[in-house]
C-alpha cells in the first residue's frame, strides 16, 4: 500500500489550487500562481507519460544507476553547512545528504 497520494491525486490537488486561484485579487500574484501550477502539471504528466513508456520496455524507471566515470563528485558539505542545513555526508562518497532522501544523490549509495 502506497504511503501517501499518488500522482493522480497530486495531479488533482494542483487542478483544485488553480481553481482557487481565481480568488486571488493582485493580478501579478494570480498570474504567477496560475503559470507555478500549470508547470507543475505538466511535469506531473510528462512523469506520468515517461513512467509508463519505460515500464512498458521493461525497464526500471527507479533504479539508481551508477555515477558517470571522470564525472567530479559534488564537494562535501562544509561543517557549518551541515549545522545550518541539517545535513550530512555521505558514508561512501562524502557528498552533501538531503535529509528528505534515503539515498546519496551523488551516488546512489543508501543511507541509514
Amino acid at each position: 500500500m502506497a504511503e501517501g497520494p499518488l500522482l493522480d491525486e497530486f495531479m488533482r490537488h494542483l487542478q483544485a489550487c488553480l481553481d482557487e486561484t481565481m480568488e486571488i485579487d493582485d493580478k501579478t500574484e494570480r498570474y504567477d500562481r496560475i503559470l507555478q501550477l500549470e508547470i507543475a502539471i505538466q511535469e506531473a504528466i510528462i512523469f506520468k507519460n515517461r513512467y509508463a513508456e519505460l515500464v512498458s520496455h521493461g525497464i526500471d524507471p527507479l533504479l539508481l544507476v551508477s555515477q558517470k566515470e571522470g564525472l567530479e563528485t559534488p564537494p562535501p558539505a562544509t561543517k557549518s553547512q551541515a549545522l545550518t542545513l541539517g545535513l550530512s555526508n555521505c558514508s561512501k562518497c562524502g557528498s552533501a545528504l538531503d535529509p528528505d532522501l534515503g539515498f546519496c544523490p551523488a551516488c546512489g549509495a543508501i543511507e541509514k
